[in-house]
Formats: structure tokens, C-alpha cells, sequence
């Protein structure tokens, strides 16, 4: 029991929200896959309630299965859906509808991208971006390390302690000068991956819409013509761009560069000139799962890949992350890609819940930023326009729904933790893969009938039971 209670109180730590105020915003919603709503600011205020400790008391199924039966029926849903609900201070299962069906998860995905990273190459490693000699001293080689969030330069609202060009420009630049060159020629390495540069799976306009980049071991602002947008349209060679705006620095740095860039591979054990480094896997982890970033899933997919000794391709990235997990005990799964996008992945509900419940295991404290890093009801990432009461959505959830969405066409999946009206932490997983509307809002009042609960055995019935909920169409 005590090992039960530890298990609870660790995962509600993770939960907790202070109390805080935010302007949300009016959406507007485009029905691309796994892109931000357009939205326009608004001047409504919302303000979650704190997370208690709760107690960590049984929770009734029976009370759980009566919340959930209405909102199950939403039209929007569809015919093929999946729920598994669970008791994180027991292990309890407390809910099943159609829990073991491999289902298309999409961005849900993260979940146990994150996890596989955090157990396979741990929570300090960083990706490296070098600059060494090439051929002979005049040349320089810029190897990309994988880095999904080097810059250009430090943006207020980039990624966490993100490396940047500009300081590894500068500090090459120094390094030539002290060896008394002056003029280079610059080469760059991306052989660090193998293979395609998408996913089987993966739809053709994903790079020109702004989903994702190539994936390429080098790139800079993942990849976005235009770095400050989230959803700008992608280069279709990431790392020739990079190279390039490497070369263009140097210049500004005082040194004549020779022709164009080229690519090229390093010369084994050449002298390094420069080297920046990206945040620590842990924040990128966080990162990932707050904004569902794909670029930074694709990247730690071929880090655990090299750490278990596959090739860092989509095909090695997905058999080291099934390896991984498989060995965590999370249950069976089909990967293609990491990120989610591709459509030929296969996670069930039930292995989804079972992975966040290894992430909340005090006993591997490493695989919690998996949970830490998740969004927000109301606030935070991909859910600070959901849970908002002024824009259609079930407030219930606001602050104490903390979870990963996905959304892809026909696709939506919702996967988290949630903490009921009575302190009870829960975790869930709800997935709908044969949509027949605006599904991300009929998820959001599942998760939401969660929070309202009063679930503990022996307490008092929820008031209305299901009957409070309509059933209708959200969309």
C-alpha cells in the first residue's frame, strides 16, 4: 500500500497547477492535420483551480462507467472507438470500451516517443552541432548532431535553451582566426541518419503545410522558411539551408568563404573548431509534448535508435522504440514514425494508459517529464484553447486535465491524466479513429465527466448520473 499511495501522490505532484490568470482567445478552427487552430485574441479570463493532494481512497467503476456512458454516444465520435480509464493510486482498471483494439493514435504517439527516450538515452543527454577541419585547413565541415531545435539566433518564444547558429558561427570564426585562416570553403554532414527523409504513411502536403520538416540530422528553426511561425512551410533541404545561413555568418564574422556549400562527410577524428549543444533530452521531451512539435519526436526516435544500435532511420527509430517499450512492459504497438503523423501506426488504449502509468512510477522518476511536459486543460500547448467555457467547451476540465492530444483527418485521441472532483488521480486514454465530426470536443467532455466526478467508493452518486449527459453531436 505504501508503495500504491507513493505511486499516487508522485503523479498528482506532477499535476499540480497553481493558481494563475490567462487571456485565452476566440478559435477559429481549420481542420488540418495536427495544425494549430487560427485564433484571434479575446479579452476572456479564466482561472483553474488549484490541485489538492487529495486522498488516495478506492474509486468506484460503476460511478466512472455512469459518467462516461453519455458522452461515448457523441455522434462525432464515430463508429470505432476506444477507452480504458484507470485508477493511478491502485493500478485498478476502472473503465474498458473496446480497450485492446489497435487503434490509429496520432500525436498520442508522443507519449511513448517520450517515454522511449527517457528510458533509452536518459534525461541529460544533449545533441550535439559541431563544426570540424575538413580536407585541409581551409575547409570546415558543419555536422549536424540531430539537433531538431538549433537557431539562428535566441527567440523569446523558441525552444528551451536552444543552441543557435550565430554562437557556433562566432566561435568557429574565432577558432579560424587563432589558426590564421581567413579564408574557408564550408561543407556540411548530415550522415548521422540513413534513410527517407518521411514516413510511409505520411501525407504529401505535411512539409509544404508547415507539419513537419524533412528529417534530416541537420536543420535550423526546424526547418520553417519563415522561424517565426509554428506552422511555416518547410524547406525542402533543411540542412543545404542551414549550411548556407552557416556560411552567410561566417562572412558576417569577418571571414571570406570560397563558393557554394556542399555536402560531404567528415573526415574521421578531424579537429573540432566549435560545438553547441541542445537543452537536456528531459526539457526536449517537455517540449515535445506541450506543442507537439514532430521535428523533436522524429530527432529522439533516432537518438534511442543509436543508443540501442539500430540504424538512425524511421524503420530503426520504430524498432528501438518497440524494443524499449516492450521491455518497460507497456504492451504491443505498430510504429512507422514517432511523431504520430503516420497513419500505419497501431497503439491501443489500453497499452497507451499503460504507458503513462510506467511515466508515473516513483520507482523511475526519469520517465516522469513524459507526464510533466503534457498540456494543460484550458492553459498550456495544445490544449490553452480547450476546456474554455466562453468558447463552447466543457470548463469542468480547466486546470486539472492534463493530457496529449492527436488529431489527424478522421482521427482524434486524447490521452493523460486527470484529477476528479473528489481528488481521485486518473489515468486515461480516449481514442476514435472513424470520426464523424468536430471529435476533439466531444473527448474533451469524456475527460471532463472525469473531472466532475465524485467517484470514491462509498461516496456519494454523481448527481444526474449519465442522464446529464445529452449524447448529442458536438459538432
Amino acid at each position: 500500500m505504501r508503495r500504491e499511495r507513493a505511486l499516487a501522490l508522485a503523479a498528482l505532484a506532477l499535476l499540480n497547477v497553481f493558481t494563475i490568470t490567462v487571456a485565452l482567445a476566440v478559435v477559429v478552427f481549420t481542420l488540418t492535420d495536427d495544425t494549430a487552430p487560427v485564433w484571434e485574441p479575446s479579452l476572456v479570463q479564466a482561472e483553474p483551480a488549484p490541485v489538492s493532494a487529495g486522498s488516495v481512497s478506492e474509486v468506484d467503476a460503476g460511478s466512472v462507467a455512469d459518467r462516461l456512458a453519455g458522452p461515448l454516444q457523441a455522434d462525432a465520435l464515430g463508429t470505432s472507438v476506444a477507452a480504458v480509464v484507470t485508477d493511478t493510486a491502485t493500478g485498478s482498471e476502472l473503465f474498458d470500451h473496446n480497450g485492446d483494439a489497435q487503434t490509429v493514435p496520432a500525436s498520442t504517439t508522443k507519449i511513448a516517443t517520450g517515454v522511449a527516450a527517457l528510458n533509452a538515452v536518459g534525461t541529460e543527454f544533449r545533441l550535439t552541432t559541431r563544426v570540424v577541419q575538413g580536407a585541409g585547413p581551409e575547409e570546415v565541415v558543419l555536422v549536424g548532431g540531430g539537433d531538431p531545435t538549433l537557431s539562428r539566433s535566441t527567440h523569446d518564444d523558441g525552444y528551451p535553451q536552444a543552441a543557435t547558429l550565430d554562437d557556433l558561427a562566432t566561435a568557429t570564426a574565432a577558432a579560424l582566426e587563432a589558426a590564421g585562416v581567413g579564408a574557408v570553403r564550408v561543407r556540411y554532414d548530415t550522415s548521422l541518419y540513413e534513410g527517407p527523409e518521411t514516413a510511409p504513411g505520411w501525407r504529401e502536403g505535411y512539409v509544404t503545410e508547415g507539419s513537419v520538416a524533412p528529417v534530416t540530422a541537420l536543420m535550423v528553426d526546424g526547418g520553417r522558411t519563415d522561424p517565426a511561425i509554428m506552422y511555416s512551410p518547410r524547406y525542402d533541404d533543411p540542412a543545404s539551408s542551414a549550411a548556407e545561413t552557416f556560411a552567410e555568418l561566417l562572412r558576417e564574422a569577418g571571414l571570406e568563404v570560397e563558393g557554394g556549400v556542399d555536402s560531404t562527410t567528415a573526415p574521421a577524428g578531424a579537429p573540432e573548431l566549435a560545438a553547441v549543444q541542445s537543452a537536456p533530452v528531459a526539457s526536449l521531451v517537455e517540449d515535445m509534448m506541450t506543442s507537439s512539435d514532430n521535428n523533436i519526436a522524429e530527432a529522439l526516435a533516432r537518438q534511442v535508435a543509436i543508443a540501442l544500435g539500430e540504424p538512425a532511420s524511421f524503420e530503426g527509430g520504430a524498432a528501438a522504440m518497440t524494443r524499449t517499450l516492450a521491455e518497460l512492459g507497456v504492451g504491443e504497438m505498430r510504429l512507422e514514425d514517432a511523431s504520430g503523423l503516420s497513419r500505419n501506426n497501431a497503439i491501443s488504449a489500453q497499452t497507451m494508459v499503460n504507458t503513462l502509468m510506467v511515466a508515473a512510477d516513483p520507482e523511475r522518476p526519469e520517465l516522469s517529464y513524459a507526464l510533466s511536459g503534457l498540456p494543460i486543460g484550458g492553459f498550456t500547448g495544445t490544449l490553452d484553447q480547450r476546456y474554455v467555457e466562453a468558447l463552447g467547451g466543457p470548463a469542468e476540465g480547466a486546470g486539472v486535465v492534463r493530457a496529449k492530444t492527436g488529431t489527424l483527418s478522421g482521427v482524434s485521441t486524447l490521452a493523460g491524466l486527470v484529477q476528479t472532483d473528489d481528488g481521485q488521480l486518473l489515468a486515461f486514454a480516449f481514442m476514435a479513429d472513424d470520426t464523424a465530426g468536430y471529435a476533439p470536443l466531444a473527448l474533451d467532455q469524456l475527460a471532463a465527466a472525469l473531472a466532475e466526478c465524485g467517484c470514491s467508493a462509498g461516496g456519494p452518486a454523481p448527481e444526474g448520473g449519465a442522464e446529464e449527459e445529452t449524447g448529442e453531436d458536438p459538432s
